[in-house]
C-alpha cells in the first residue's frame, strides 16, 4: 500500500463536495468562529504559488477551530467587477461577464485542488445582480442619510428636514459642505422643491460635487490614488492628469474620529494601525481667514500652529484652488496657466511624495494679515493639494523647512519670530522656543501663544479653534462599464433614487465598452437606459420625455463598493430581501480572523470600516468594527532569471563571460533554467519568435549561465510557479506544508522548488508509520512512554503555533515527531490516531485517508483535537553517562528521586562497574544527581 497523493487527494475532495463536509449552519449550539480571506479578484492569469499562502494559513486555523468544537464560517467568493475584465473587453470585444466567468472557473478549479475547507454554498460574486442589488440598496441608504455630530452617527435625512421645518439650519451641527448659508424655517419653507433638493445634497452622506480627480484619457476613467504609479495608470502605463469632474462622493470624513478610536478596540498589528492613523491624519489647531487685498474674497487656512501667525511671510494656494483664476493679475496669467497645466499631469501621490522639488508661481495678488494688516504675497505651488484641508497654507519659513526652502528659492523676505536663529533645530524643535516680534504674543511659549492667538482671532471674527483630518471624502464614480450601476435617475439635473423595491437595476448591454464619441462614460452607449417612473422599469432612451421618463446615471460604482460589505453577505447569502437576516447577523457578529495583504491598509480596510459603521448606525450591522483580528501575510517571492543580450545584436552572452561588452539584461522564463543556473538554449530559442535565431556565447564548459534576482512573483517577470504543477508532481498536502514551512507567515520569503522534495519525503515517512507495501501495520498495544512523549510534545507545540500563527515551526515539529516515532518503531493506534488529527489542518487529504484506514467512516475534520497532557512530558528518570577517569564507558537509566547514596550503591553493584574496576577499590565516586556519574580508579 503506497502513498499516492494524486489519487488520495481527488478522492477526498470528491468526498467533501458530495457530503457537504464544510457546510455551515447559522443555527448551532456551538460557539461561532468566522475566518475570512480578503476578497480575491479572479484574473485571467490564475493563481501562482504566492496567492494561496494566506488561504492555507486561514484554512489551517478554520480546520483547527472545527476540531476545537466551534461552528466555523469559512466562506469564499469573488470581487468580480473591475478594470482588467473591462480592458480585455475593449481589446477583444468579449463581454466582461464571459471573461469573468472563465476566470472564476479557473480559480475555483485551482482552489479546490489545494483542498480548502470553504463553504462553497455561500459563494458570492459582486458582479451578480442578486448581490449588487444590495450594494445599490446601501447606496440609497447613504443618499437618504446625514451625519448628526450631536448624536455622532448617521441619521435619516427626514430628521434633518424636520429640523429645517422647525428651526432652519442655524442650530444644526452636521458634517456637510463648507459655506452653507444660514436660513430660517420660514426661508426653508419658501424654497422650491428643487432648491430644497440642492440644499439637502450639501448634507447627504453621498452627494454630487465638482471634485478634483485622477483622469486617465487612454482608459477613459477616473482612477484612485492606489491605481497610479509614477504618474501613470498601473494598468497599461497610461498618462494620468488632474481634472475637475462632477462625481458622486462619500462622506467618509464624517467617521474620521470613530475610525481613529475604533483602532483601539481591534487586534491588528501596530504598523497597520499606524498606517490608518496617518491616513486619517488628525490635527488640532485653528482655522484662520485672510482677506484678499482689493477683492471681496477670503482665504481660509488650517494650521496646527496659530501661535506663528506673526511669522507668515507668504501664502501658497493649490494650483487648482477656485480663487486662483479670480485673483491672478493679468501680468501673471500666462505663467500661472502654464504651471497649472504642468501640475495637472502629476498625481496627488507624486506631489505629496516629492519633498525635494521647489516650484511655484506668484499670482500677483496679496492677502491681508489679520493683525498687522500688512500685505502678504499669494503664490501657487503643487505641494499644496486642493483636496486636503482648505487647499491653502500660510507659510512660516522660520518654523517650517519646506516654507523656508521655498522662500529662499524665490527670495521672499523671511520673518523670524523665534528667540533663536533659523536653523534645522528651529524646524524640528520649535515648540520649545519663546516668541519674539509677535506683538501681543511676545515672550510666550507654544501653548500659551496658541490659546491667546485663537482668542484674538475669534474676537476679530477671522478664526476659531478647529480639529482637522487629512482624510478626504471618497470619490465614488467611475467612468467604466464593468461595475455596479447607480440606482439613480435625473430630473432637471438633480438626482433621484429609484425605489428599493425595484432593485436590482441591472447593468445594460452595450455594443462598445469605450466612452462615447462625445466623452460620456461607456453606459452612454446603452440604448435601453432610461427610468420610467410610471411603470417603474428601465426603458429605451428614445422614450425620455423628462416628464415621466428620465435618463439614468451613466457612471458606475468603484471596485471597492461591493467589497465594502461582503463579509455580511456571507452570513446569509441567499437572502433576497435584505443583505442578511438580523438573526444571522446577530449570530455571526463580525469576522474573528481576517487574513490578507498589507496593500489594502488604507483602501479596502478604511472603506469597509466606514460602511460597517454606517450600517451599524442604521441598525443593520451588529458591531462597530467588522474585523476583530487581522493578519497580513507576507509575500512569496519568485527567483527571476536573466539572460544578457549584447546591444545591437541577437547574441546572448553567458553571465560568467561578460567583460567589457555592453549588454541588455532581459528576463527569461525560469522553467528554462535548471538548479545549476544553466539555460536550456534550445528551449529558449523556441520560447519566443524573436529569439528563434538567437546565438549564444557559452562558457568554457559549454554552458550558458543566467543571472538571478529574488523579487515579486509576476507573469511579466516570467518567474511565476504554477501551483497546479506542484500539485501534479508532489500533491496538494506537500504544497500546503511547504508554503507554511518557508518561514513566518507575515514575512516575505523566496520560493525554491528544490526545497519541496524534503516535505514530500516527510509525508512518505508519515505514511510508513501507518502502512507498508502490504497494508496497514497498526497495533493496539500500549505505547511506550517515549512514544507518548513524542506525541504530546507535538500536540503542545502545534496548539501554541496555530494560536500564535507560527505555522512554519509546526511543520518542523511534525518532522521531528515523525522521525522520533520512526526510530521508536511506533505503529501504535493510541499514538497515530491523535497524530492524524493534529496534522489534519495542515495536510487534510493524507489525514483523511489515514483516518479512514484506521477504520473510521466519518471525516476527520469533525473529530475533537487531542488534549495535551503534561504528565507525559514529566521526566521520571534520567539516563546517566557513567565515566571512568573522565571517559564515558556506559549509560544507565535511574529514577530521578534517588538520593546520592542510593545512586552510588547501584553504580558500584553494577557488573559493568565491577568489570571496569577489575577488583580495585575506586579512589573516588562523584555523583551530580540528574547530571553525571564519574568514578576515579
Amino acid at each position: 500500500m503506497k502513498y499516492n497523493p494524486n489519487e488520495i487527494e481527488a478522492k477526498w475532495q470528491k468526498f467533501w463536495k458530495e457530503n457537504q463536509t464544510f457546510k455551515t449552519d447559522n443555527n448551532s449550539e456551538k460557539p461561532k468562529y468566522y475566518v475570512l480571506d480578503m476578497f480575491p479578484y479572479p484574473s485571467g492569469a490564475g493563481l501562482h504559488v504566492g496567492h494561496p499562502l494566506g488561504y492555507i494559513a486561514s484554512d489551517i486555523f478554520a480546520r483547527y477551530k472545527r476540531h476545537q468544537g466551534f461552528n466555523v464560517l469559512h466562506p469564499q467568493g469573488y470581487d468580480s467587477f473591475g478594470l482588467p475584465a473591462e480592458q480585455y473587453a475593449i481589446q477583444t470585444g468579449q463581454h466582461p461577464a464571459i471573461t469573468t466567468e472563465e476566470n472564476i472557473a479557473r480559480y475555483r478549479e485551482q482552489l479546490d485542488r489545494i483542498g480548502f475547507s470553504f463553504d462553497w454554498n455561500r459563494e458570492v460574486r459582486t458582479s451578480n445582480a442578486d448581490y449588487y442589488k444590495h450594494t445599490q440598496w446601501i447606496f440609497i441608504q447613504l443618499f437618504n442619510s446625514w451625519y448628526n455630530k450631536e448624536t455622532d452617527k448617521a441619521e435619516s435625512i427626514t430628521t434633518l428636514v424636520s429640523k429645517f421645518d422647525k428651526e432652519g439650519n442655524l442650530n444644526v451641527v452636521a458634517v456637510c459642505d463648507d459655506n452653507i448659508p444660514v436660513f430660517t424655517a420660514e426661508q426653508w419653507k419658501s424654497y422650491s422643491d428643487e432648491e430644497k433638493e440642492k440644499m439637502l445634497l450639501k448634507y447627504r452622506m453621498t452627494y454630487l460635487a465638482e471634485t478634483e480627480v485622477n483622469w486617465c484619457p487612454a482608459l477613459g476613467t477616473v482612477l484612485a490614488n492606489d491605481e497610479i504609479k509614477d504618474g501613470l495608470s498601473e494598468r497599461g502605463g497610461h498618462p494620468v492628469v488632474r481634472k475637475k469632474m462632477k462625481q458622486w462622493s462619500m462622506r467618509i470624513s464624517a467617521y474620521a474620529e470613530r475610525l481613529l478610536q475604533g483602532l483601539e478596540d481591534i487586534d491588528w498589528t501596530e504598523s497597520l494601525k499606524e498606517s490608518q492613523r496617518n491616513w486619517i491624519g488628525k490635527s488640532v489647531g485653528a482655522s484662520i481667514v485672510f482677506n484678499v487685498k482689493d477683492h471681496d474674497d477670503t482665504i481660509e487656512v488650517f494650521t496646527t500652529r496659530p501661535d506663528t501667525i506673526f511669522g507668515v511671510s507668504f501664502m501658497t494656494l493649490a494650483p487648482e484652488h477656485d480663487l486662483v483664476s479670480k485673483i491672478t493679475t493679468p501680468e501673471q496669467k500666462e505663467k500661472i496657466a502654464a504651471y497649472i497645466d504642468a501640475t495637472s499631469k502629476r498625481s496627488e501621490r507624486e506631489r505629496m511624495a516629492d519633498v525635494k522639488t521647489i516650484s511655484g508661481v506668484f499670482t500677483g495678488a496679496y492677502a491681508i494679515h489679520p493683525f498687522t494688516k500688512e500685505p502678504i504675497e499669494i503664490w501657487i505651488g503643487d505641494y499644496v493639494l486642493a483636496g486636503y484641508g482648505t487647499g491653502a497654507v500660510m507659510a512660516v519659513p522660520s518654523g517650517d523647512s519646506r516654507d523656508y526652502a521655498f522662500a529662499k528659492h524665490f527670495d521672499i523676505k523671511i520673518k523670524n519670530i523665534f528667540d533663536k536663529d533659523i536653523s534645522e533645530e528651529a524646524f524640528t524643535e520649535k515648540e520649545g522656543f519663546v516668541l519674539k516680534d509677535s506683538d501681543f504674543l511676545n515672550g510666550l511659549d507654544y501653548k500659551e501663544a496658541t490659546i491667546k492667538a485663537i482668542e484674538a482671532l475669534v474676537e476679530l471674527g477671522q478664526g476659531k479653534g478647529k480639529v482637522n483630518y487629512r482624510l478626504r471624502d471618497a470619490v465614488f464614480s467611475r467612468q467604466r462599464y464593468w461595475g455596479e450601476p447607480f440606482p439613480v435617475y435625473y430630473v432637471n439635473g438633480l438626482p433621484k433614487m429609484i425605489d428599493s423595491k425595484y432593485l436590482p437595476i441591472v447593468l445594460p448591454e452595450v455594443e462598445k465598452y469605450l466612452p462615447t464619441e462625445d466623452g460620456q462614460p461607456p453606459l452612454g452607449n446603452a440604448n435601453i437606459w432610461a427610468w420610467d417612473t410610471v411603470n417603474n422599469k428601465v426603458v429605451a432612451n428614445e422614450k425620455i420625455d423628462n416628464k415621466t421618463i428620465f435618463p439614468i446615471e451613466l457612471n458606475t460604482m468603484p471596485g471597492w463598493a461591493g467589497s465594502s460589505w461582503y463579509w455580511m453577505r456571507y452570513m446569509d447569502p441567499s437572502n433576497e430581501s435584505e443583505i442578511a437576516a438580523q438573526d444571522a447577523l446577530k449570530y455571526w457578529q463580525n469576522v474573528d480572523l481576517y487574513i490578507g495583504g498589507s496593500e489594502h491598509a488604507t483602501g479596502h480596510l478604511l472603506y469597509s470600516r466606514f460602511w460597517n459603521k454606517f450600517l451599524k448606525d442604521l441598525g443593520v450591522a451588529p458591531t462597530e468594527e467588522p474585523f476583530k483580528k487581522l493578519i497580513n501575510q507576507g509575500m512569496i517571492l519568485g527567483t527571476s532569471a536573466f539572460v544578457y543580450r549584447i546591444e545591437g545584436t541577437n547574441t546572448f552572452i553567458s553571465k560568467d563571460m561578460i567583460k567589457d561588452e555592453k549588454v541588455q539584461q532581459l528576463y527569461a522564463y525560469v522553467g528554462l533554467v535548471n538548479s545549476s543556473s544553466e539555460l536550456d538554449t534550445v528551449a529558449f530559442k523556441k520560447w519566443r519568435p524573436d529569439y528563434e535565431n538567437a546565438e549564444f556565447i557559452l562558457n568554457p564548459s559549454g554552458k550558458y549561465i543566467v543571472g538571478h534576482e529574488v523579487e515579486k512573483m509576476s507573469k511579466s517577470y516570467y518567474n511565476v510557479v504554477n501551483p497546479d504543477d506542484i500539485c501534479n508532481e508532489y500533491g496538494a498536502d506537500t504544497l500546503r506544508l511547504y508554503e507554511m514551512f518557508l518561514g513566518p507567515l507575515e514575512q516575505a520569503k523566496p520560493w525554491n522548488t528544490a526545497g519541496i522534495s524534503g516535505v514530500a519525503g516527510f509525508l512518505k515517512k508519515l505514511w510508513r508509520l501507518y502502512a507498508d507495501d502490504n497494508g496497514l501495520v497498526i497495533t493496539d498495544e500500549e505505547p511506550t512512554k517515549e512514544m507518548y512523549k513524542s506525541l504530546h510534545k507535538t500536540i503542545k507545540k502545534v496548539v501554541e503555533d496555530i494560536e500564535g500563527f507560527s505555522f512554519n515551526t509546526s511543520v518542523s515539529q511534525f518532522m521531528i515527531c515523525v522521525n522520533e516515532l520512526g526510530q521508536q518503531k511506533c505503529h501504535h493506534r493510541a499514538i497515530l490516531e491523535p497524530l492524524a488529527i493534529v496534522i489534519s489542518p495542515y495536510a487534510p487529504h493524507i489525514a483523511e485517508e489515514l483516518w479512514s484506514m484506521l477504520g473510521h467512516e466519518s471525516s476527520i475534520s469533525q473529530e475533537s483535537f487531542p488534549e495535551f497532557k503534561a504528565e507525559f512530558l514529566v521526566e521520571s528518570s534520567k539516563e546517566y553517562p557513567v565515566s571512568f577517569n573522565g571517559k564515558m564507558r556506559f549509560k544507565i537509566e535511574l529514577p530521578l528521586d534517588l538520593s546520592e547514596e542510593e545512586i552510588k550503591k547501584i553504580i558500584l553493584d553494577d557488573e559493568r562497574t565491577q568489570a571496569q574496576l577489575n577488583g580495585r577499590e575506586p579512589k573516588k565516586l562523584i555523583v551530580v544527581p540528574g547530571k553525571i556519574i564519574n568514578i576515579v580508579g
